[in-house]
């Protein structure tokens, strides 16, 4: 007997692929090759290519568990978990005394929440003729912002050719075709995808742009700490445009990477504003719009988070792990490079090892990565794009000979 269909209303849809994130992982699962390695997504693994829990999350666990305080389910306020959103901002922004009250910071899921209630948020708040974000960028910041209708434009940032931030055409840009009012949206460390960020003299030309054609600034803060292992080096470009006393700005903050807590969806939202009053009337909207979308965020991530940030010795104790996931992967770069300069790889190599942070941009062309992917099972994204956390010291020698092999095979 043959089945039949309701003719649907959905079938007018348009299909809309996966995102390439996981349909690499999709294709990666589905090989059985021993020797296959993955370089797409940004979680961090050990040497071992297994999943670290920080020691001191481990910690802040079994005092969250030992505490099992009959609340502990109760809805948390919309704005979430206080002393997690509090934490998150001083350790972003410093002590701030009598600004504080110019802040609204929110608790949210994750960066992708921070993101999304920002974007949100800003577009009514604003009304941006456009959004303009880094080409290339987060591939979910243009889907954030088409989802809020908000007209997304690119302003220059890599350079193929030299391989580094390209100033000139993003200042160029920014002069000639962005409008007072639209929000510029700048990745505050550890530029995703491409491991560039700016020296502290370019985000000063940077900041010196967004003041003169009335830009919001909007930095998206995925890995405070872990970019350098130095919280205070991570932060330096927030806290230049927020001392210039001049921009109102929002920060999406998340703590995925620098406390491994990827799967609890951790993150804040962080809005400056220039007087207490106006501060006063955003937390009505953000509130309102946090209510509509997920009413409350969960508790566990944010009382882990808090409880690091506000105990001393498990701070300090953080510090120690940032330090250890960092050094990790600027090893990992070091090695990756020192391999292909050892085969005698054609072309410069020396940006993998100046960027920064989980992911470098290799400069391997499409052709060249599915070249890689065919051959060789290593699964890399179409730009070229790595996360370094992949690498371990069993299989970076591996991936230097397949990145090599491709590198020559493109040549012949």
């Amino acid at each position: 007997m043959g089945s039949h269909f309701l003719n649907s209303s959905f079938s007018a849809l348009d299909f809309i692929p996966l995102d390439p994130h996981y349909t690499l992982k999709k294709l990666y699962s589905a090989d059985n090759y021993e020797k296959k390695v993955i370089l797409g997504s940004g979680i961090y693994r050990d040497d071992n290519s297994k999943p670290w829990v920080l020691p001191t999350v481990k910690k802040a666990e079994e005092i969250i568990d030992n505490a099992q305080d009959s609340g502990r389910y109760e809805y948390l306020p919309i704005t979430g978990y206080a002393p997690f959103h509090n934490a998150a901002r001083e350790l972003l922004f410093g002590s701030l005394g009598e600004k504080a009250n110019q802040f609204v910071s929110v608790h949210t899921l994750a960066g992708t929440g921070a993101n999304s209630l920002g974007a949100q948020f800003l577009k009514e708040s604003l009304s941006p003729s456009a959004v303009w974000v880094s080409g290339p960028t987060w591939v979910n910041h243009y889907n954030i912002w088409g989802l809020v209708g908000v007209e997304v434009k690119t302003y220059p940032y890599w350079s193929a050719s030299k391989k580094g931030l390209d100033l000139e055409k993003m200042i160029h840009t920014l002069e000639t075709d962005a409008s007072a009012g639209d929000v510029i949206v700048l990745h505050a460390c550890a530029h995703n995808p491409t491991g560039l960020d700016p020296t502290k003299e370019q985000w000063k030309k940077i900041a010196d742009v967004c003041e003169r054609k009335k830009l919001f600034p909007f930095f998206d803060c995925a890995y405070l700490g872990f970019a350098s292992g130095d919280l205070d080096e991570d932060a330096w470009a927030v806290r230049h445009f927020f001392s210039r006393g001049t921009l109102e700005l929002a920060v999406a903050q998340s703590f995925s990477k620098n406390m491994g807590l990827y799967g609890e969806r951790v993150g804040a939202f962080h809005l400056y504003t220039a007087s207490p009053d106006a501060a006063s009337k955003a937390h009505g909207h953000i509130s309102h719009l946090q209510r509509g979308s997920v009413s409350t965020p969960p508790t566990r991530g944010a009382k882990i988070a808090a409880t690091i940030l506000t105990s001393p010795d498990l701070f300090q104790e953080w510090l120690l792990d940032l330090q250890e996931m960092t050094s990790r992967i600027k090893n990992m770069r070091k090695a990756l490079r020192d391999n292909l300069v050892s085969l005698g790889t054609p072309g410069n190599w020396d940006h993998i090892c100046s960027q920064i942070g989980m992911f470098s941009y290799t400069g391997l062309t499409p052709e060249q990565v599915a070249t890689v992917q065919a051959d060789s099972h290593v699964y890399i994204l179409k730009s070229g794009r790595i996360s370094i956390a992949g690498l371990t010291s069993s299989n970076v020698r591996y991936v230097a000979e397949a990145m090599d092999a491709a590198v020559r095979k493109g040549q012949a």
